[in-house]
């Protein structure tokens, strides 16, 4: 057993980050500009040879110096990550690896969710967790065979927060389909927290009976799966996270009978457009039709939540109210919605990039 050290690399450290990001090139990997804890295991002369980061509840940029391999040394980068985000509170974890690691880290205790061939997998720690996911969305609808007169649909939304342009993708749905399935994006990245954004849903599509909302846990667009929609980054990178997403969607829709999806086109935001465009060459490859609904607009220009949010900075409240459902305007005019209200008044950017 050697006696390196592990520790923790502060990302003002430029000497430590040189380091890291030449041990990462050696294996083929850039150093994720998303993450929030990075580590360094160093040899006697206090050179790093060995690295790992995390960010959220995934771990990421795991590598070991070429002279070092064997020795065991990502066995106790991995263990040290695992410590930290237990820590955060973190038991259920994903990583992303190269296919031909995959092997290894099944080894260690994660299991392939899916992966894109000859680039990358994806990963969890827990053996059935996607299955036991997939498991709880079937429970919460009585599932009936697939067939020609059973249109099954799907939509997936933020709703930060809900809109009239939500209600009215979510109506058109639940008009032209026996079923709806609405995954509410569950990661709490948002200027309007979870809990609020569930609530709000459920009162916007309180009168649609054949819609059922579910959260999308880590496995739809969430920073484990998708950290793109939360960050920015290059394009290619966030290709890679809507494939991802993508394959995992696929898989939650066969389980489940959809067999179409439905989106706004996106006039606004750059990241969301660009799904739209993957999914619309991807998801037909898996069967699954992809219907693109033209927004609906008020005053000639499409609603946005992220025009909601910038009418709220504003004080634009004659604004606000043309643009949300009346559950979503009382919600934001009551004092539950006031520490909100002030974070948004606060915040430099409320657009989505």
């Amino acid at each position: 057993m050697n006696n390196y050290s592990i520790g923790k690399i502060a990302f003002s450290d430029q000497h430590s980050l040189t380091q890291i990001d030449h041990l990462l090139a050696q294996e083929g990997i850039q150093r994720d500009p998303n993450l929030d804890y990075l580590c360094a295991m160093f040899d006697e002369d206090f050179k790093i040879i060995a690295t790992g980061a995390c960010f959220g509840n995934t771990l990421r940029c795991l590598a070991v110096a070429k002279n070092h391999q064997g020795e065991g040394l990502i066995n106790q980068i991995i263990t040290h990550l695992i410590n930290i985000q237990m820590e955060r509170g973190h038991s259920h974890l994903f990583l992303y690896t190269k296919c031909e690691s995959a092997k290894f880290f099944h080894d260690l205790g994660f299991w392939e969710i899916v992966q894109i061939p000859e680039q990358i997998v994806f990963m969890e720690n827990k053996r059935k967790g996607f299955e036991n996911y997939v498991e709880r969305l079937k429970s919460a609808v009585e599932i009936s065979p697939v067939s020609d007169n059973k249109k099954i649909s799907a939509l997936v939304m933020n709703c930060n927060p809900f809109t009239l342009g939500h209600q009215y993708l979510v109506e058109k749905a639940a008009t032209e389909n026996d079923l709806v399935h609405l995954f509410m994006v569950s990661e709490d990245s948002s200027l309007f927290p979870y809990e609020v954004r569930k609530k709000l849903i459920q009162a916007g599509i309180a009168h649609l009976p054949n819609v059922i909302l579910h959260d999308s846990g880590s496995y739809i667009i969430s920073q484990a799966t998708f950290p793109s929609y939360f960050q920015k980054n290059d394009d290619a990178v966030i290709k890679s996270n809507i494939e991802i997403d993508l394959q995992i969607f696929a898989r939650i829709a066969q389980a489940l009978g959809i067999q179409r999806r439905y989106m706004g086109n996106e006039p606004f935001s750059h990241v969301t457009n660009l799904y739209n465009q993957v999914m619309q060459q991807k998801l037909p490859e898996y069967g699954i039709e992809c219907v693109v609904v033209e927004r609906k607009e008020k005053n000639g220009t499409a609603i946005s939540a992220s025009e909601v949010r910038q009418a709220i900075k504003d004080e634009s409240w004659h604004q606000v109210k043309q643009l949300v459902p009346q559950t979503t305007f009382d919600f934001l005019i009551s004092d539950e919605a006031a520490p909100i209200i002030k974070k948004i008044r606060q915040s430099d950017e409320v657009k989505h990039y």
